[in-house]
C-alpha cells in the first residue's frame, strides 16, 4: 500500500525546510524527504559556520537569471524583515557584520534547529536517508518510489538545490526531474567560487597566501568593492567570489588595488612634499607590506625616490595599481562553489505558485531554479521567499 501525503518536499535544505513548514501550517499533510543523513548541511557550513541568513538590501537586482523578473513576486511577498521576525521569535541572536548582511551571533546550528522546530510544530513528517528512486504522474498527483517504499502525493516540490559542494550531498537530481517532465535546464556552472591562476601567477599568489586587501574589481557588467585574498591556488575573498558569477574562460579581471586613493594626485604631491621617500615605502603604507614588495618586483618598479619619478613613470604606476589586469586560468569548480549559476528555466514555472505550466502537481523552488544571488545572504533570502510562496500556494 502506498503512503499518501498532500505535499511531498524533496530536499531538506533552506528552501525545502521553509516550504514544508509553511505548507504544514496551512493544514496540509506534509512529508519532507532527503537522501542525506542530516538536514540543512549547507546552512551549517555557510558563513564560516555562522550562516549569513539574509541581506536587508535584497532586491531583484541582486540576482542573475535568464528571466530576471521571475524572482520579483516571491521576494516582495516574503522580505528579509519577515525572516528576521522568525529568527527573533526563536530568540536567536544575530549581528550585522557588513551593511545589510545578518549572521548568527553564535552558530548556524541555531537556524537549522529553528527550521526543524517549525517543521515539527507544523506537523511535518521529516525523513532523512531516504533517496527518491523515481517520480511519475499518478492520476491528478504524483507517485514516488523511495528507499522506504511507494508514496503518493497531491503535490511534489523539488527543493534539491544545485551542484555546488558535492561533499555536502549535492546532486543533479532536480535537473533530471525537470528534463524528465519536458522542462529546459540552462547551462550550469560554479559561482561564488575562488579563481585559480596559471603557473607563474599561481606561484606568486602562493607566496602571498593569507594576504588580504580591499579592492574594486570590474568584470563584464559587474563591479564590486570588497576584500581580495591570495591563496595557495590563486585569488579568493568576497571580491573574487562576486566576480566569478560574471567570469567566462578567457576573461580578465580589472583590479583596482587602491580603490580609495588618487594615485596620480598623491604621487604628484609627494614628489614635491617628500621627494626622498621611496616608491616601496609609499606603497607599503597603503598596501600590506608583503604585497607592496611583491607588486614592485612583479612590475619591475625601480625603488627610486619619489622626486626622481618622471610623469610617464607616475602614469604607469597609476595604471598598474588602478587597472591591474589578471586573467584567471579557471575556478576551483563545484568543490568549493557556494552556489550554482543556471538551472531549471523559470519561463515554464509560475512566479506566484512555482508550479510547472500544465502540471500543477510538480513544483520547483530555491537554487535548482535559474535564479542565483550575489554574495552576502541573497541566496538564503531567495530560498526563504520561494519556499514560503510555494508552501502557501500548494
Amino acid at each position: 500500500m502506498a503512503q499518501t501525503y498532500d505535499v511531498v518536499v524533496i530536499g531538506a535544505g533552506a528552501a525545502g525546510l521553509m516550504c514544508a513548514s509553511t505548507a504544514g501550517y496551512a493544514g496540509h499533510r506534509v512529508l519532507l524527504l532527503d537522501h542525506a543523513n542530516k538536514a540543512g548541511k549547507k546552512i551549517l557550513m555557510s558563513g564560516g559556520g555562522r550562516c549569513n541568513f539574509t541581506n536587508l538590501a535584497t532586491g531583484p537586482a541582486n540576482f542573475f537569471s535568464a528571466n530576471p523578473h521571475f524572482c520579483i513576486s516571491a521576494l516582495k511577498r516574503y522580505t528579509p524583515g519577515h525572516f528576521v521576525e522568525l529568527v527573533e521569535r526563536h530568540a536567536i541572536e544575530y549581528v550585522e557584520k557588513a551593511p545589510g548582511q545578518l549572521f548568527c551571533a553564535d552558530s548556524a546550528k541555531q537556524v537549522v534547529a529553528m527550521l526543524l522546530t517549525e517543521c515539527d510544530w507544523a506537523g511535518v513528517d521529516v525523513r532523512l536517508k531516504t533517496p527518491v528512486e523515481s517520480l511519475e504522474r499518478h492520476g491528478e498527483g504524483m507517485r514516488l518510489m523511495t528507499s522506504n517504499g511507494v508514496i503518493d502525493a497531491g503535490t511534489v516540490v523539488i527543493a534539491t538545490g544545485g551542484l555546488s559542494i558535492p561533499t555536502m550531498g549535492a546532486t543533479g537530481f532536480g535537473y533530471d526531474v525537470a528534463r524528465q517532465f519536458g522542462l529546459t535546464v540552462s547551462e550550469t556552472r560554479a559561482a561564488l567560487v575562488p579563481f585559480t591562476l596559471t603557473s607563474q601567477w599561481r606561484e606568486r599568489a602562493a607566496s602571498l597566501a593569507g594576504v588580504s586587501c580591499p579592492v574594486t574589481v570590474d568584470i563584464g557588467e559587474g563591479r564590486y568593492r570588497e576584500p581580495m585574498l591570495f591563496t595557495h591556488r590563486g585569488v579568493s575573498g568576497p571580491a573574487m567570489l562576486q566576480a566569478s558569477s560574471h567570469w567566462q574562460p578567457g576573461m580578465a579581471l580589472s583590479i583596482d588595488l587602491l580603490p580609495d586613493i588618487d594615485v596620480a594626485g598623491e604621487l604628484a604631491a609627494m614628489r614635491h612634499d617628500a621627494p626622498k621617500r621611496r616608491v616601496s615605502t609609499w606603497l607599503g603604507e597603503r598596501l600590506p607590506k608583503r604585497l607592496a614588495q611583491a607588486w614592485c618586483e612583479w612590475n619591475g618598479v625601480t625603488d627610486a625616490p619619489l622626486g626622481a619619478l618622471s610623469n610617464r613613470e607616475v602614469a604607469r604606476l597609476e595604471d598598474e595599481l588602478k587597472r591591474w589586469q589578471l586573467k584567471p586560468a579557471g575556478t576551483e569548480g563545484w568543490r568549493t562553489a557556494e552556489v550554482t549559476l543556471g538551472g531549471v528555466d523559470t519561463r515554464a514555472i509560475s512566479s506566484k505558485t512555482f508550479e510547472v505550466e500544465g502540471l500543477p502537481a510538480l513544483r520547483f523552488i530555491g537554487e535548482v531554479l535559474d535564479v542565483t544571488g550575489q554574495l552576502g545572504g541573497f541566496n538564503f533570502q531567495w530560498a526563504w521567499a520561494s519556499g514560503v510562496a510555494c508552501g502557501q500556494a500548494v
